[in-house]
């Protein structure tokens, strides 16, 4: 193993020297990830500015990032040495054009996503590198009216609802906080959790009794949810309001809350069904593919951005977590360590069940997640019986994946073709 050795400050500059490497020329990161100017920016200066031999990040769209990636591979050489990119795409990368990177000795500290990054095969295809999500905060005033017995880590959906019970009647008013408005993350929560906790898919078990089953459930909890959370899309204004006590939502739309009130808030992990933790993991990973002209350079780059104190750095620079043990620094915002600390509960808990991010849908995207928002509307909304709207509903979503021929993702067993809705 090479000698490290580095240096970490609160700027977020680190310097990690490879000092048993000569010097080589810059690695080329192709990276769909941190995009934006100021990320890209915090990526070169903050967490790729102490590697040996110097990376060159461009970071791009999906479209030109896949274009590139897959010309190189055609004409059978190229320029890239590390692929950047979300699970999704790399699912839709055929493993034979990826370095197989088993023997590397890295990994993450989720075997869910060490499971994933395999793409099929026995190996590990890409490295997983960072993660967001979605997860669940309260109002330290509602910990008291917790169920017996519960554990806030590794709560179970039925004492969820059990604890949104008990507030309602402690306090006489519905303190479930769901983002159920016009810009809310609703579809995300079916999608990415109600469905994989109960049903083990999200498309082949879109209307089969064990969602029956979630949509019952969902409809306990929403008896005990604020009426008006068909207006809330940003739960932090409801958790600083007090209008909600106990919510889900989006990492970033809850850090105005722990930002400004960090000690009234918790964070935790989403709760559990009867298939397992079920949550929507954006998992980014890192690869090489096999035209990269010198592949030892870039396996040196992944087991760099692997480090706890890049992977610190790269939460900095980019706000996705690390996915690897780190102990965060105090220094850093109290969202984001509230946050990180749930996010890494809930992805390495024994129950995880990752509900992926839809993939292959292209411009049908929107349709797909109207299939669910719709759902809600009629089962929640107006009443209407479930069995019935599932039926209905169905044949909606298996014209979308025929439509466009998406295979199906985790936690849905893989297809041959379009995923069917069985």
């Amino acid at each position: 193993m090479p000698l490290l050795s580095k240096i970490f400050s609160a700027s977020s500059v680190i310097a990690i020297t490879f000092a048993s490497l000569p010097a080589q020329a810059e690695v080329l990161f192709w990276s769909t990830q941190a995009r934006p100017a100021e990320e890209a920016q915090a990526m070169r200066q903050n967490v790729l500015s102490g590697f040996a031999g110097g990376v060159d990040y461009q970071p791009n769209e999906e479209g030109p990032w896949l274009t590139r990636f897959l010309a190189e591979q055609q004409a059978g050489s190229g320029s890239i040495g590390v692929l950047g990119a979300l699970h999704g795409n790399f699912s839709a990368i055929d493993p034979a054009q990826l370095v197989d990177l088993g023997d590397l000795g890295v990994s993450a500290a989720s075997e869910t996503f060490n499971n994933l990054s395999r793409l099929g095969t026995d190996s590990a295809q890409y490295i997983p590198w960072m993660q967001a999500s979605y997860i669940m905060a309260a109002n330290r005033e509602a910990l008291q009216y917790l169920p017996e017995g519960a554990d806030i880590d590794a709560l179970s959906y039925d004492q969820l609802i059990e604890w949104a019970a008990n507030v309602h009647e402690a306090t006489g008013q519905a303190k479930f906080g769901f983002p159920a408005g016009p810009k809310g993350l609703k579809h995300r929560f079916f999608e990415g959790y109600l469905y994989p906790s109960y049903t083990n898919g999200v498309v082949r078990t879109f209307a089969s009794p064990e969602a029956v089953t979630a949509w019952e459930k969902f409809r306990e909890l929403w008896s005990h949810t604020n009426p008006a959370s068909t207006n809330f899309s940003f739960m932090q204004e409801q958790l600083l309001s007090g209008d909600a006590w106990i919510v889900f939502e989006h990492t970033s739309r809850l850090a105005q809350a722990f930002n400004e009130r960090p000690d009234d808030f918790v964070a935790f992990p989403a709760p559990a069904g009867p298939a397992g933790r079920g949550f929507m993991p954006v998992l980014a990973g890192i690869a090489i593919p096999e035209t990269a002209p010198d592949k030892e350079q870039s396996r040196a780059l992944i087991e760099y951005l692997m480090t706890p104190e890049a992977q610190i750095a790269t939460l900095r620079a980019t706000s996705f977590f690390p996915v690897v043990d780190v102990d965060l620094p105090d220094d850093l915002p109290p969202a984001v360590k509230a946050a990180g600390d749930a996010v890494a509960r809930m992805s390495g808990s024994a129950d995880a069940n990752p509900g992926l991010l839809p993939s292959g849908l292209a411009d049908k995207s929107g349709d797909f997640d109207r299939v669910y928002n719709d759902t809600f509307e009629r089962i929640i909304l107006a009443g209407q019986p479930i069995g019935q709207v599932l039926e209905d509903q169905k044949r909606t979503l298996q014209k979308i994946m025929d439509e466009t021929g998406a295979p199906c993702w985790a936690p849905d067993a893989p297809s041959e073709g379009a995923c069917p809705v069985e």
